[in-house]
């Protein structure tokens, strides 16, 4: 029987597989096809939830005897946007010049082809590794992160799984493969703010009150001063406005409320606990600000709602994973990776409270585009880079 051991291929056939989120889109039933002659067991749990999609997801497991490493990751991708723009069919696979065309090449069915690859071709040099091996594969990471990697991390350890490492398969690497390893990963807060006025005519403000007034002081005290100068680890905590909305279309009415929405990136200088706290104190001393509300006594009347589920910020301190992966990767690329905590959040914020995880994957340029692509070289240097670390960590 041919075993898996051709990223290209590998990934052609995933890519061929339309799993926009929430679809599974035949791409679970392609992985697993890859994986029962390599000897996994292959379990693929569907998580409900009200109000959200069902979610079907994918856990596979090579049982030996010795320590278990997890290989993390998603199939689901995002859509194609418009498909006319495309030089290729988004779901064709297309090789042109040594690259492959498809939506996922990059992020992230392209970290998981290579990382088949290599286990296929551990198993056909060696047997297979010293230990076990598990795929935990996600259908929603580009969706709302309810009925995925939690649901199955928690449905997982209930059946007695445990992991001493877990490698995540993202694209990492800026510019070029071995450029960087994430090891860990800034928290994320949102919020929406809402300030109350009083509608009125724009010839008699003192019959109104204009919230927007008031909004601008609120954001002007969560802009200002910074949160922080960043630490040993990471960059500074940043604030960005992402909206500022009052629903008016008229130029001559002072609209009656205003609402503005907020996200937080922080680094660990904060829990998320420690600065929602730092952020009602500074909304609440500044709502009694005269700053942009000449004439006006009361304080700013306003409401702060946080926003889906903060992600918390982690760092990874595991020296034989980190050592054994960036061994692996100068080996390979010949490159020093750099340890990195920057970019947005990843499912490593969920595995990192089952065990130690840290993230390599493609060069993410073209990810989410139109013509997302990655070149054929780039998916056997990665291979190879998975191959030595399997062998360096399980050795």
């Amino acid at each position: 029987m041919k075993l898996p051991t051709d990223p290209a291929e590998n990934l052609a056939a995933l890519i061929r597989c339309p799993s926009v989120t929430p679809a599974e889109g035949g791409a679970l039933t392609a992985l697993e096809a890859m994986l029962k002659p390599l000897g996994f067991a292959v379990d693929r749990p569907t998580f409900s939830e009200d109000g959200t999609p069902d979610i079907e997801n994918l856990y596979a497991r090579r049982s030996g005897n010795g320590p278990h490493l997890m290989f993390a990751g998603h199939t689901d991708v995002v859509p194609v946007g418009d498909e006319a723009a495309w030089k290729h069919p988004p779901f064709s696979a297309a090789i042109d010049n040594g690259e492959m065309y498809g939506r996922g090449a990059v992020d992230m069915k392209g970290g998981i082809a290579c990382f088949i690859a290599a286990v296929a071709r551990h198993v056909e040099a060696h047997g297979g590794p010293k230990g076990s091996v598990s795929l935990l594969i996600a259908g929603d990471e580009e969706g709302p992160s309810i009925n995925g990697t939690v649901k199955l991390l928690e449905w997982a350890a209930s059946r007695g799984e445990k992991w001493d490492a877990s490698l995540v398969g993202e694209p990492t690497n800026p510019d070029a493969l071995g450029d960087m390893i994430k090891i860990g990963r800034r928290g994320s807060l949102s919020a929406t703010i809402t300030v109350h006025g009083r509608q009125g005519h724009v010839a008699y403000p003192h019959l109104a009150d204009n919230p927007v007034r008031g909004l601008m002081t609120l954001v002007d005290a969560l802009l200002n001063p910074a949160f922080d100068k960043g630490t040993k680890d990471f960059q500074p905590s940043n604030l960005e406005v992402t909206t500022f909305d009052v629903g008016n279309a008229a130029t001559n009415v002072i609209p009656a409320r205003a609402t503005a929405t907020f996200n937080i990136r922080f680094n660990d200088t904060w829990t998320d606990e420690t600065l929602q706290a730092e952020i009602h104190n500074r909304l609440d001393k500044a709502s009694g600000r005269k700053k942009y509300r000449k004439g006006r006594k009361e304080p700013i009347e306003f409401e702060l709602v946080w926003r889906d589920r903060p992600s918390h910020v982690f760092l990874t301190r595991n020296d034989k994973l980190i050592d054994a992966l960036a061994g692996s990767i100068k080996s390979v690329t010949g490159r020093k990776p750099k340890l990195s905590t920057t970019g947005g959040t990843s499912d490593a914020r969920f595995i990192k409270d089952y065990c130690p995880v840290v993230e390599f994957g493609l060069v993410g340029k073209t990810m989410h585009m139109v013509d997302e692509r990655v070149p054929l070289a780039e998916l056997e240097m990665l291979t190879q880079v998975y191959q030595q670390f399997l062998a360096d960590w399980f050795g």
